[in-house]
Parts: C-alpha cells; structure tokens; sequence
C-alpha cells in the first residue's frame, strides 16, 4: 500500500496531482482517455472565469483565493494561460439572472461599470440596440484556456516524476481497502483514493446518484461578419445574456470562434451516451442569443461540442467520503474557475484527513 492514487484527469483532477506532488506525495494519477480529455468538462478550449455569483456569495468570495492558486499553478508551469478580458451581463427583464449578478455585485462592493443601452451598445458593437433594459461590465474576469492548462499541468506533473496514466480506465474502486482496478484487470492498494471523474463519477461509485445528476448539454462555436469582427476584438466574456436565456460566452480569442451556451439546453444522460452534436442544435444555441446578440443568422457556424456534467440539487460542490475514499465533485458547470484552488484544498485537507475543512471550502455556505 502506497501513496494517493487521484482518478479522474480534468481540472480538479489535474490540479489535485500537482498540489500533492508538491507536497512530496506519491501519486499516481489515472485518466480514461488522453489528457486533456476532450469528452471530458474540463476539455473543451475555454472556459469563465468571473466574481459574479449572485446569490451565491461564499463562491464569490472564494474568486481570490482562485486567482492566487492559478498564479503559482502558472508560476509553475511557466506560462500563464489567463485571458483577463473582464466580464458583460445584459439584463431584459426586470429580476432576471443579469439583474441578479448586478445586485450580487454592487452588495459585495465589486466593480461593475452599468451602462444604458445606448451606451453599452455604443461600446459593443455585437449588442443590438432597443433590445435590453442595461449592461454592465466588470474588469474582474476573463477566460482560462482549458486545453493549454491541461496539456500543461500533464507535462509538469511528468516532468515532476509523478506516475500519470492516461488513456487507462479504472472500473472498480474499493473505499475500504483503497483499491483501484483498472480496464485490464490491474489491482493496486493506496493509502487514500480521491476520484475527480466528473460525469462519469457515478460508474464508480453508483449510489451518490442521490446526490447527483448527469447532464449532457452542448456548446457553439461561430466566426462573425467581417464587419462585426472588430466589435468582437478584446471583448469581455459573455456572463448573461438576460431574460430567460441563461447564456454565456466567449469571445473569438486564441485562434478559436466566438462560442455560446446556454443551461437550457442540457438534458439528462450518461457521459458517454449521445454525445455526437446533432445538425440542429447550433440553431437551437443560437435562438437564446438573438436578441441581444446583433445579426445573429448572419454568424458562420463552425462547430458544436458536447459536454457532460454533474449536478447537484443547490448548485454547490459535494465531497463524499468511505474511510480511505474521497470523492470530490466540483460540479453544476461552475467549477472550472476554481480548479487550481480545489486542487490545493483537497491535497491540504485529504493529507491532514480532515473532512469537515474541505466540506465546508467546498460547499462555500459562508
């Protein structure tokens, strides 16, 4: 029996490896596919970054201690893949999901810049005039470049000498003994397992579906008219677009296109079940932004990606522990931001076998 075996290679998988090694933990890190996976959440290219949380106002105050974690994460791996274009919500009815993040924002003393229609769609120029009640803009946020980070932090944790097995599928997960056994009939004993499997969690360990729920939904990429393409040039990433759309995006950076999602197009289903994009679902993205969005139907589709999640019923992140098992489940779409941080908190409190600290980090109720 030896060291800490972590499953699961996405961001908080990823990140967990690199705070232990750093504190001189044997690990072993398995991942079912290439790392970065791109079935997996943290695989696709780009992913928010943002103070805003409405209600939600412990993640909001966890956004420092995420930015200090991707400073050393960057530190380390030489490279800073942080994009910090800032933040736009849009609100088009009164009380909508925008006007909460405003308020969320404005209690919590953070910056937000409130622009009236004229004004904002002045600034932004993709923004369709007549078509919302007001924008606002922060400075703190941006987009963090998931497939850098992971094919980063997969170098260095080599690099560091830990034992990485990617493209190896566990199957079987002993809480008790602290095994782990793999697609080919491999058994080895750790001192402690943590799994950060993500959708595919509940394949290892099936009753936690009480807690959580496996979601597949789909996100768009599209180039704008060559007209509007300047308008697109260091905009901010998109938070909300308002009214009942719950859509977000990201900008055309990095050599990829302007992508949007939005949450209404998730539906329940395995991870590994239906995750070919179907022909019409870019149009389906693309009704939920038009309006505010300006000449939408004149955008160039270029791609869908399929994505899978888990969530839980409050939208917070769950810890399940099995005397030498730790499942740790950043989920409900929001947890790429704090990748760098879950991964430090998990080594500090798994090695200290302190349970309730990282519950009460995770859960973020305070």
């Amino acid at each position: 029996m030896t060291g800490i075996a972590v499953v699961g290679a996405g961001i908080s998988g990823l990140s967990t490896a690199w705070a232990l090694a750093k504190h001189g933990v044997d690990v072993t890190l398995y991942e079912q596919g290439p790392i970065p996976n791109p079935l997996s959440a943290s695989g696709d290219e780009h992913r928010i970054i943002r103070r805003a949380y409405g209600g939600q106002t412990g993640y909001a105050r966890r956004i420092d201690e995420a930015y200090d974690a991707w400073n050393e994460l960057f530190d380390d791996l030489g490279e800073n893949h942080l994009i910090e274009n800032g933040f736009l919500i849009v609100s088009r009815e009164p009380g909508d999901e925008a006007e909460q993040y405003r308020k969320g924002l404005l209690a919590g003393g953070y910056p937000l810049d409130v622009l009236s229609p004229a004004a904002a769609a002045d600034r932004f120029g993709f923004l369709e005039p007549g078509t919302f009640r007001y924008a606002g803009f922060s400075p703190e946020g941006g987009a963090l470049l998931c497939q850098k980070i992971g094919a980063g932090i997969g170098d260095w944790l080599r690099a560091k000498g830990v034992t990485v097995r990617d493209n190896t599928k566990v199957t079987a997960i002993d809480g008790t003994a602290g095994t782990v056994t793999t697609e080919g009939g491999e058994t080895k004993r750790y001192d402690r397992v943590i799994v950060t499997a993500g959708a595919w969690v509940l394949a290892l360990v099936p009753h936690l579906a009480e807690r959580l729920t496996t979601y597949r939904t789909a996100v768009a990429y599209f180039t704008p008219p060559p007209d509007l393409a300047p308008a697109w040039e260091n905009a901010p990433v998109l938070l909300d677009m308002g009214g009942d759309s719950d859509g977000y995006g990201i900008p055309p950076i990095g050599g990829s296109g302007l992508k949007l999602g939005t949450g209404n197009h998730k539906r329940k289903s395995g991870p590994d079940e239906d995750r070919d994009p179907g022909s019409d679902e870019a149009d389906a993205i693309r009704r939920w932004f038009s309006p505010p969005l300006a000449r939408l139907d004149e955008y160039t589709h270029e791609k869908t990606v399929t994505c899978a999640y888990t969530f839980t019923s409050d939208e917070r992140f769950a810890l399940h522990r099995e005397e030498r098992l730790w499942v740790v489940s950043a989920c409900s779409g929001h947890g790429y931001k704090f990748g760098a941080a879950i991964g430090r908190r998990v080594a500090r409190h798994v090695t200290a076998n302190d349970e309730n600290a990282l519950v009460a980090w995770l859960e973020a109720r305070d």
